[in-house]
């Protein structure tokens, strides 16, 4: 009998570590951190961000995996977004994502950032298929938000192990920058704003509308209903991004479905339970403990 218990022990080490995720290999904290090059790089700074990380995140910052944005990183999306191209010595926001608590996805954004609100990131990342998770962004100095947008898809790809398509990114990112480019040119407000663009985009993703024109009357719908005023330009090009973001949903769920483990299980902290699978063994062989 105690033969028979070891054995079933001995099994449940090796399967328990042969599905600990690889992104969490060495004992490392369920979290990412992704600095801006110019943060890193400067201790004054660097310490800034990370007592602001300890303040909100349950994580040990000595033992997480981390990645540092640089300016090359920022503007592959900046060209879209600001219309800026920056430098080494620019790059400022930094971002924490945390997934050793899952369940609803959670954005917390400092007040230095001043471009991105927590709203539009939590969209542009349930865009790209991505609803579980805390994300923590900060900045040293203020900062429009732009090196950690382009951190915290790298977070997501650094703790899964698994990399987000190409045109899921691109819609994602396109997506902030057209909400950036309306509020820029309106006195919408960003929480106004994000509430449109979701409901938009959930009555387009019900529907797997994908034509242009469609699009155009339901955003000229619900602005009538939320009497919100949005210029036709400015409808043009939501219209666009919409249909980017619809065009891309499937490969958004694939990569949903590929990290639901990590991110969407809010059963389980972890994604995986030990006790699940020493209580599925033990059933095979009918042994109660």
């Amino acid at each position: 009998m105690h033969k028979r218990i070891l054995d079933i022990c001995l099994v449940t080490m090796f399967l328990a570590m042969a599905i600990i995720p690889t992104g969490f290999a060495e004992d490392r904290d369920q979290a990412v951190i992704t600095y801006g090059e110019t943060t890193y790089m400067n201790q004054q700074y660097k310490s800034i961000v990370d007592n602001y990380f300890k303040t909100k995140a349950d994580a040990d910052l000595n033992n997480v995996n981390l990645k540092v944005i640089t300016a090359g990183d920022v503007n592959k999306i900046s060209n879209g977004f600001s219309g800026k191209s920056y430098n080494s010595n620019q790059i400022f926001s930094s971002a924490l994502l945390d997934l050793n608590h899952n369940g609803e996805i959670t954005v917390d954004v400092d007040n230095s950032i001043t471009t991105i609100s927590p709203k539009m990131y939590m969209s542009a990342l349930k865009s790209a298929g991505i609803e579980g998770g805390h994300v923590y962004v900060t900045s040293p100095v203020s900062a429009t938000g732009e090196s950690a947008l382009a951190g915290i898809m790298d977070c997501y790809e650094e703790a899964t192990d698994v990399e987000i398509p190409d045109n899921v990114k691109e819609a994602a990112n396109q997506e902030i920058s057209t909400q950036a480019e309306i509020m820029n040119n309106s006195n919408l407000s960003a929480d106004d704003l994000s509430k449109l663009v979701d409901d938009v985009k959930e009555k387009v993703n019900e529907e797997n509308i994908t034509d242009h024109a469609t699009i155009v009357n339901i955003i000229n719908d619900y602005s009538t209903n939320y009497n919100i005023n949005i210029s036709d330009s400015d409808i043009e090009n939501l219209a666009d991004t919409i249909a980017q973001v619809q065009s891309a949903q499937g490969d958004a769920n694939a990569y949903k479905e590929k990290i639901s483990n990590f991110v969407n299980d809010s059963s389980s902290d972890s994604g995986f339970s030990l006790d699940g699978i020493l209580n599925s063994i033990l059933s095979i062989f009918n042994i109660n403990l």
